[in-house]
């Protein structure tokens, strides 16, 4: 035991004890989108809960504390020759939320959902312990119970993760297509291949990109995304490319996938302004969050007239049904460009009850980040709603780091109610911590 981790941990508990609740954590970043009501909580400090513990590229692990971003986890993995098995694509992201949430990125087709790489977690608890969770100790039910429960049943304090073999660089193909039918087959074809990374990106309704990644020892030039030169741009105009492994772990961080375009930021000359140290995740959550709470976009919105909904999504889709979803996406909610994913199970015989899929399926995951504008006044959550009850319709599930809308019997038919309440009873018996669908549907 790490001797500096077992004095925080001890002291985090201490400070949970004397705890009135609720309780909530004071934290530097988080990478929840929707809004939440400013209500009396006694905050936990956490911030000191970033220490990569250890890298063991024989053993084919990482060990880190649960508030260390990815940035700086996979910079201690490369050093040794590895990398996490699935890192989400924000360095901005820890790997407590990663589990506490549903990590994702291109490796998923192979390895899963970032929680399916997990091998133990140390939780602090609603009861002040802390407790070391395996899939195969007397903690198997918060182990699986935990992905998808964003912090109302404890926090992960310690990951111990799988870490596989990198090499220097990615070569990437990017496949264009015109027909969304074969564009999905394409995908799956592919994911059955010894590809080592797969993602893609719709632009329209006959525009769509599949880039296929493989490691490789060299590479006869490599492209840098992280200034003047924009990775989303790439993937339309090029066929082929290659990228120093970090880079392309990182290459959707320097826009916010094509996000940055809210801040003018693929702008050449503001960008220059800017300067590379400001282009990526970080400085853009903290430009959101000012914005938010400012209001100049609102304001801007209200004087042209125009009814703003944030619709900021993470779906995924059975593939039989992707193509059906792509069609009701383009035509309802009109978001451009969207980000595809494929995914899944990994732990074949394995039930994350918060997050429930088809352990024989493929899923394709939808990311499309944007606000939906109109004239015309809509109930709020119009258009969110749409999307939940187009995924519900075609069997998938959604993330829930953004806004929800569900009723309260509509949530729970679908994120199994009477496991998370013995799950809150067993480890969150006087409710410290909040409630699931409180925090992430009324976001009290």
């Amino acid at each position: 035991m790490n001797a500096g981790y077992a004095a925080r941990r001890d002291a985090l508990v201490a400070a949970l004890a004397a705890a009135r609740a609720p309780v909530r954590l004071a934290k530097d970043t988080s990478n929840l989108f929707r809004d939440r009501e400013e209500a009396e909580r006694t905050r936990l400090d956490v911030r000191a809960f970033r220490n990569v513990l250890a890298v063991d590229p024989g053993a084919g692990f990482v060990e880190s504390e649960g508030m260390t971003p990815y940035g700086e986890l996979v910079d201690a993995t490369l050093a040794r020759g590895v990398m996490p098995g699935v890192v989400p694509q924000l360095r901005s992201i820890t790997i407590g939320g990663a589990v506490a949430g549903i990590g994702i990125e291109s490796s998923s087709f192979r390895l899963g959902l970032v929680h399916e790489t997990v091998e133990e977690l140390d939780i602090l608890c609603g009861d002040a312990r802390v407790v070391t969770a395996t899939a195969a100790n007397e903690h198997r039910d918060l182990f699986f119970g935990f992905p998808n429960s964003y912090g109302t049943l404890g926090y992960a304090l310690r990951v111990k993760a799988r870490a596989f073999p990198v090499k220097r660089f990615v070569r990437l193909e990017h496949v264009h297509h015109d027909d969304p039918e074969r564009f999905f087959a394409n995908l799956a074809a592919v994911c059955a291949s010894a590809a080592d990374f797969v993602d893609g990106t719709v632009f329209g309704p006959r525009a769509m990109v599949l880039s296929v990644g493989h490691f490789t020892d060299e590479a006869p030039y490599t492209s840098d995304y992280s200034f003047e030169r924009i990775y989303w741009r790439s993937v339309r105009d090029r066929d082929e490319d290659y990228l120093t492994t970090r880079d392309y772990l990182w290459r959707w961080d320097t826009d916010w996938f094509w996000c940055s375009k809210n801040l003018y930021a693929q702008n050449p000359i503001v960008r220059r302004l800017l300067g590379r140290r400001r282009l990526n995740s970080v400085f853009y959550t903290k430009v959101m969050r000012w914005n938010a709470r400012v209001g100049l976009t609102r304001l801007r919105d209200r004087l042209l007239g125009l009814h703003p909904e944030s619709v900021i999504q993470d779906v995924d889709i059975p593939l039989a049904r992707a193509a059906e979803f792509l069609d009701f996406l383009l035509a309802e909610i009109g978001i451009l460009p969207v980000w595809i994913c494929p995914f899944r199970a990994h732990r074949r015989g394995a039930r994350f009850p918060l997050y429930p899929v088809d352990p024989a399926a493929l899923y394709i995951n939808f990311g499309f980040w944007d606000t939906v504008r109109t004239r015309e006044r809509h109930p709020p959550g119009h258009f969110n709603r749409l999307v939940e009850r187009k995924v519900a319709a075609l069997g998938g599930i959604k993330s829930l780091y953004s806004e929800s809308y569900f009723d309260r019997d509509e949530f729970w038919s679908i994120y199994d109610r009477d496991a998370y309440a013995a799950l809150k009873r067993r480890y969150d018996p006087e409710g410290r911590f909040p409630d699931l669908y409180d925090k992430t549907v009324l976001r009290q």
